[in-house]
């Protein structure tokens, strides 16, 4: 009774510590992880295309000056501006190749007042892949806390066994103490002290075994905390038992939400198509100024091109409509309802897996908190029946086979004991992935 009453006063004052040393340890790798640290610049990025997609409705302003040093040969007619810088100003009266200055400078006003729901679907298509990205980096970062914690309890566990090999060595020294002097005696043959040695040795080769895994364990640990991971051993894990979790919406899982993102992408990216047929109501002005080398009457100073001569201002109201772009949008439009339809599928098939995965979820847990449940009477069997027959074996009543078989099923069933109580907890883990939520895990932590 007073190893019980110590016991339990060490879980209580335990278990509130290693709940908040596994919830640091999650903080850690939140902070740290580079693969979680650059979804979160990915996450920003998308904000900012929100932001400039709203900076549209703004006027632009582009002041520009410009210095040439050419010659003036010109004529009049249509030219196509494409290839080549043309020349301003009138024709000249002879084919000339001397050179003169010219300068310009100007400002241009555009605005685009009205776009008649383009820029509202721009912006809308840019939320929706803001939102989508933050999905995206929360369902990486709800990954990566599932893998920490079972990582997190993959450590422990072996950490455990260590323990129970630890004890299955010093066993198999005594044992091997114990039999030299049987066999000084006379009271066992000379056979049986090889035996346990080799038991020993055994045992010993098993220790390193458990110590070389932990090792990796610990490595793989640090990587996800994304640096060195301080954290503590409760062995409360292998005394209580997780209870059985209430299911969650199924909506509110990370990747029915990535699913459904990507749905919305689709709808708001064809509405965006179907709006670029409407038209365009843009403003423009405009302030100017030349200077020229030449002047209205062919005199020619060249460097009165470096300074302004003439000023002009200028505004005007522009209404665009596409015309002939109706059959080219809508195969576009209908590729893109295709898409959106292939997506929607996708959502469907991800509701199903997710809907079958919760079953599986919750008969294995049921099932290891029966296994974790039978595993102590299990447990407590072999170590009655070890000792019983360590005692007879001391006395010369049963062989050395006879023994190290009940010495085999003690360790055994201490693993086994170990197993099912941090399997019961890796199925409310995994109970948790499926929900889509962390906290069905770290909650029953916090209430233990």
């Amino acid at each position: 009774m007073k190893k019980y009453i110590i016991s339990c006063v060490v879980s209580a004052i335990l278990a509130p510590t290693y709940g908040q040393s596994l919830r640091e340890l999650l903080k850690q790798a939140e902070a740290h992880y580079p693969l979680l640290k650059a979804k979160g610049y990915e996450v920003q990025a998308r904000k900012d295309q929100v932001s400039y997609a709203q900076s549209s409705a703004l006027p632009s302003l582009d002041a520009a000056y410009q210095l040439n040093y050419a010659t003036y040969n010109n004529i009049t007619g249509m030219a196509v501006g494409q290839a080549f810088v043309p020349i301003s100003g009138p024709p000249s009266v002879d084919n000339t190749y001397n050179p003169v200055f010219g300068s310009a400078a100007g400002l241009l006003l555009n605005w685009e007042p009205i776009t008649f729901g383009q820029r509202k679907s721009k912006i809308e298509s840019a939320k929706a892949y803001a939102d989508y990205q933050q999905t995206e980096a929360n369902h990486e970062l709800f990954q990566h806390q599932v893998r920490t914690i079972n990582t997190y309890l993959d450590v422990i566990m072996t950490n455990e066994l260590i323990h129970v090999y630890n004890k299955n060595v010093e066993r198999s020294a005594d044992d091997v103490r114990i039999v030299q002097s049987l066999t000084r005696s006379g009271l066992r043959p000379g056979t049986d002290t090889a035996l346990f040695q080799a038991e020993l040795s055994r045992a010993r080769i098993e220790l390193y075994h458990y110590e070389k895994l932990k090792a990796a364990q610990e490595v793989m640990l640090s990587e996800f905390v994304g640096g060195r991971a301080v954290y503590s051993i409760d062995s409360s894990f292998f005394r209580l038992l997780p209870k059985l979790a209430e299911d969650t919406s199924q909506g509110n899982h990370p990747l029915i939400r990535l699913s459904a993102g990507r749905v919305l992408i689709g709808l708001s990216e064809k509405t965006a198509l179907q709006r670029t047929l409407y038209p365009k109501l843009s403003l423009w002005g405009t302030a100017y100024a030349r200077g020229s080398g030449i002047r209205y009457d062919g005199f020619v100073n060249s460097e009165d091109g470096l300074s302004f001569s003439r000023y002009n201002y200028g505004a005007g109201v522009v209404f665009s409509l596409p015309v002939l772009r109706f059959a080219n949008i809508r195969h576009q439009v209908n590729a893109q309802e295709s898409l959106i339809k292939s997506e929607e599928e996708k959502l469907n098939l991800t509701k199903l897996q997710l809907e079958k995965q919760r079953e599986v979820a919750q008969v294995t847990l049921i099932n290891a908190l029966k296994i974790a449940q039978e595993s102590p009477s299990y447990y407590q069997s072999a170590e009655f029946s070890y000792r019983t027959l360590k005692s007879r074996y001391n006395s010369g009543l049963v062989n050395y086979s006879d023994y190290i078989q009940a010495q085999y099923a003690l360790i055994k069933s201490e693993a086994d004991l170990k197993r099912a109580y941090i399997e019961a907890w890796k199925a409310l883990l995994y109970k948790a992935a499926v929900q889509g939520d962390i906290n069905i895990f770290l909650n029953q932590l916090t209430s233990r």
